[in-house]
């Protein structure tokens, strides 16, 4: 049986700390808008900043979907399970907003968190910074063992080349130009 908790637990900020991943979702108000959900990862670009503080290091990717749903209702849910070891799922919900890289508490919040970084750095595009307002956990029975093997090294390999073609400034222009706007229009890059 589940249980709720009233922050989140030395125990549990040392278990988040050795998951592999983690999984974010969002959604629009819309009720005909697209619920989001991705993986995240490494673990180490996740931080647990205090008992109900959670932020983790955004990097350009194929969408912006967190960035579009937090800008219109800044609902999110981060949730873990293991793959390995005891089952166990932690979910930790709450109010997120996304601090662009452009923005003076960047710089701050990134050496604060300490984050792993999950590419290289011209790809950051923004910390995702949330304030948790429900803490629980379930069983995770139904969660299979999975064993893990690394880390993909794709991402950065991918932003390396393109801004070593076309530069940091304009491999940015390209990546607000591709995601300015959510799949349901809603803005997240661009206004």
């Amino acid at each position: 049986m589940g249980k709720v908790y009233d922050e989140i637990t030395p125990h549990q900020r040392e278990w988040i700390a050795r998951q592999a991943m983690f999984f974010v979702a969002t959604a629009p108000l819309s009720a005909d808008g697209h619920v989001n959900l991705s993986p995240k990862g490494p673990i180490g670009s996740l931080a647990v900043l205090g008992p109900r503080e959670i932020a983790y290091l955004d990097v350009y990717g194929s969408g912006s979907e967190t960035i579009a749903h937090l800008r219109e209702n800044g609902r999110i849910c981060v949730m873990l399970c293991a793959f390995e070891g005891p089952p166990r799922i932690l979910r930790l919900h709450g109010r997120g907003e996304a601090i662009m890289r452009d923005d003076p508490r960047f710089e701050e919040l990134l050496a604060r968190a300490g984050f792993e970084d999950p590419s290289v750095p011209e790809a950051r595009r923004s910390i995702i910074r949330v304030d948790v307002t429900r803490i629980s956990d379930s069983c995770g029975y139904g969660v299979p063992l999975l064993r893990f093997e690394g880390l993909r090294e794709h991402h950065a390999l991918s932003v390396s080349k393109r801004v070593r073609v076309v530069g940091e400034e304009r491999y940015r222009a390209e990546q607000v130009a591709a995601a300015g706007r959510s799949i349901d229009g809603l803005p997240s890059l661009a206004d």
